[in-house]
């Protein structure tokens, strides 16, 4: 595993920017906006494709600058809708608001005023309109990666795939591979790549992004994902430490990042590593506990609970956070990590409360959200998954396969990765085989033993079928598998 590295990686903070890193000139004007302030628009660009938090202080200024400046104001407005919380949106959608009100359409461009459109979607709750005006944006203007990046996001928060591919593929071509943020577009188009199932072009794709700039997390981040889909664990964890001064820290990827590391540390059986992971990086006391690592923090601890493992207290201080968020109906791929620490702390009551508003939201609310994205994404897979997660928790194992069999290929209506679905994955997986359904606990196992042989879990789990069966032999060979992949990790 590295464990010196890892160590050494945790202990190290503020990492130095990269002294190779050169801005590109943006070759358009942007209405009201003077040249310092395009200085710090530029800056806060660079800093956007990093992952960096100096992205908002640089987007600030530039506001700051010029307060009329479009492009400024739009940049602003979309920081605080990326982070998927309800608070963020509400920090800019008063100043937003008053912006459009004193500004005059006729006296901007139309590229402008499709960022205006897109930001106001999405501020709307229409983030599937604000990806598709995105996405009209880079038809005309393939080489504005404000449009790009941000739009990249949006196909990630609305789990669209093919998207997360072709939007990014789409400007390729307009491009000069010698463009300092050339490498930027590589590292989107290898994350869309390993979601559409190109496993090893999007290694391919990603390594030549980290290579143009050791500090793409985002590319590092395509990568590990890569070599997650097909199991190399062993590879993912060299990859993570060999890098760890250019991602482990300093940047808004950096705990997401541990949540990889710490998956793959998870198929070696080493719970302790996994702990020590969540403990030092994923969650501890210096966390912000902002939603997008309050996700990451459940979803790690829910693998565990799945397995039966004990994880100490970290359940109920990680419900403690969530609850004292009193988030409304805003994400509900936020709301069903809420209800997994829920569950997981055993407090059954707050998951149910959770699922009753989100219920009374969708009813009271009726023909008003037709517009807003949330609404079909929690009631058309949220709220099931939410269900199903509580009846797991209580043990009503056949009504949690039964909420979530049906929706099994349907998950990415609610956003995220296949890594990150993978824990709803699992809990079918678990259920069907707590609930005796041996024939369809077969079936699960068999499609994601032939899509990745190379899983301890996946073998662990054919073994317990294999008991249940009373195959004995079978479920031996399969323990000796998962025991000597899992060796190979270490």
């Amino acid at each position: 595993m590295g464990t010196n590295r890892h160590a050494q990686a945790m202990a190290k903070t503020n990492p130095k920017t990269n002294p190779k890193t050169k801005l590109r000139t943006t070759p358009v004007t942007y209405t009201n906006t003077s040249a310092d302030a395009m200085r710090h628009y530029e800056q806060a660009l660079d800093h956007l494709l990093h992952f960096r938090e100096e992205v908002v202080p640089e987007a600030e200024a530039a506001v700051r600058d010029s307060p009329d400046s479009v492009m400024g104001n739009v940049l602003t407005t979309y920081l605080g809708l990326l982070g998927t919380e309800e608070t963020g949106a509400a920090g800019v959608r008063g100043s937003f608001d008053a912006y459009r009100k004193r500004m005059r359409l006729a006296d901007v461009t139309p590229q402008e005023r499709m960022h205006l459109a897109a930001a106001a979607s999405w501020l709307d709750g229409d983030l599937h309109r604000a990806g598709r005006i995105l996405g009209e944006i880079s038809v005309t203007d393939p080489r504005d990666v404000l449009a790009l990046a941000v739009g990249h996001q949006v196909d990630f928060f609305t789990g669209n795939a093919t998207l997360l591919r072709d939007r990014i593929g789409g400007v390729l071509s307009a491009w000069d591979r010698d463009d300092p943020r050339y490498g930027f577009l590589l590292g989107m188009y290898a994350f869309g790549l390993e979601e559409c199932g190109h496993y090893g072009w999007a290694e391919q794709t990603g390594l030549e992004a980290v290579e143009r700039d050791a500090r793409d997390v985002w590319g590092i981040h395509a990568v590990v994902h890569a070599y997650e889909m097909q199991g190399r664990f062993a590879q993912g964890i060299r990859y993570l430490d060999d890098r760890a001064d250019h991602w482990a820290d300093g940047n808004y990827l950096n705990v997401h990042n541990w949540w990889h590391y710490a998956l793959y540390v998870l198929e070696t059986g080493r719970t302790d590593r996994v702990l020590e992971v969540y403990d030092s990086a994923v969650r501890h006391e210096g966390s912000a506990d902002v939603a997008m690592e309050l996700l990451d923090a459940a979803s790690l601890l829910w693998r565990l609970y799945l397995a039966g493992a004990d994880t100490g207290g970290r359940w109920a201080a990680l419900a403690d956070a969530w609850a004292g968020r009193h988030d409304s109906a805003y994400y509900v791929f936020n709301d069903l990590h809420a209800v997994m620490a829920y569950v997981g702390a055993d407090r059954i009551r707050e998951a149910e409360e959770l699922v009753r508003d989100r219920e009374t939201w969708l009813r009271s609310t009726g023909p008003r959200l037709s517009g807003v994205s949330n609404a079909a994404m929690t009631a058309e897979a949220g709220l099931p998954v939410c269900r199903a997660l509580v009846a797991y928790g209580q043990r009503r194992y056949d009504e949690t396969v039964d909420l979530l069999f049906p929706l099994r290929y349907r998950l990415h209506i609610f956003g995220g990765s296949h890594a990150q679905r993978d824990a709803v994955q699992k809990t079918l997986v678990e259920a069907a085989l707590r609930a005796g359904r041996e024939d369809l606990a077969r079936t699960l196992l068999s499609e994601r033993i032939s899509l990745r042989p190379t899983c301890p879990y996946n073998w662990n789990a054919q073994a317990r079928l294999a008991e249940h069966l009373g195959d004995s032999a079978r479920a031996a060979a399969a323990r000796q598998r998962a025991a000597e992949q899992a060796s190979a990790t270490t």
